[in-house]
């Protein structure tokens, strides 16, 4: 099981919470859907070296939109310009009112999106991805993971024939579904094709009370 179904999705409500939250009927449901999709590919294609790792979309009178990113002055820009006319960009596109809250994460060298946006960057700018792949393992468990797995896989080195190649420290226990593993895919486009990058990365154990205690916590901060 756990090789063939995405980590992410299988814990959602386990480990994980939906990256949106409301609530829709019939035709509505599709194209809240759909706007949400491209809400997303619209703020990662824009800030594309942003660090960002997740978005999470909120609806009630208006679209609340948060984004968890290891670079929050990059989003922000100076005096908060940027994240002023990424807000009215949105409007525009998308109608409606938006809000763009930004939340910075305290260990991004721990964060499977963020790691795989960083090996992707050093890959398109022809550093060996050897060296990112082995450097990346060795921040993420300073950083404290208990486990990191990272595949690589296209025409490595610009071979002909395309390979993958894994790295992994750690324990990574994808079967165990209350294990808080993160799963990121990226594609770096080089000039002898794509390579594509995953990266899973294990964290602990997450029980049940723990995640009830947690939750009553941010409710009472609420």
């Amino acid at each position: 099981m756990g090789q063939k179904v995405n980590p992410n999705g299988v814990r959602i409500r386990i480990t994980h919470l939906w990256p949106s939250t409301w609530f829709a009927r019939g035709k509505k449901y599709r194209t809240l859907f759909l706007e949400d999709v491209m809400i997303k590919r619209y703020i990662r294609e824009r800030m594309q070296d942003a660090g960002i790792s997740s978005i999470g979309i909120e609806r009630s009178k208006r679209t609340s939109v948060t984004i968890h990113t290891s670079k929050p002055g990059v989003i922000i820009g100076k005096q908060g310009a940027a994240i002023e006319e990424m807000r009215k960009d949105l409007e525009k596109r998308f109608g409606g009112n938006f809000e763009v809250n930004i939340q910075e994460i305290r260990a991004p060298d721990a964060d499977a999106e963020v790691i795989a946006e960083t090996i992707q960057g050093q890959i398109q700018r022809r550093m060996p991805y050897r060296r990112a792949a082995r450097m990346a393992i060795e921040k993420a468990m300073q950083a404290g993971a208990l486990g990191i797995k990272i595949l690589v896989a296209g025409r490595l080195n610009g071979a002909e024939i395309a390979r993958s190649e894994l790295f992994k420290d750690g324990n990574i226990p994808l079967q165990t579904l209350r294990a808080d593993v993160q799963f990121a895919v990226r594609h770096a486009c080089t000039t002898y094709g794509t390579i594509g990058v995953k990266v899973w990365i294990y964290k602990g154990m997450i029980f049940k009370k723990v995640r009830e205690a947690q939750s009553s916590a941010l409710q009472g901060s609420l």
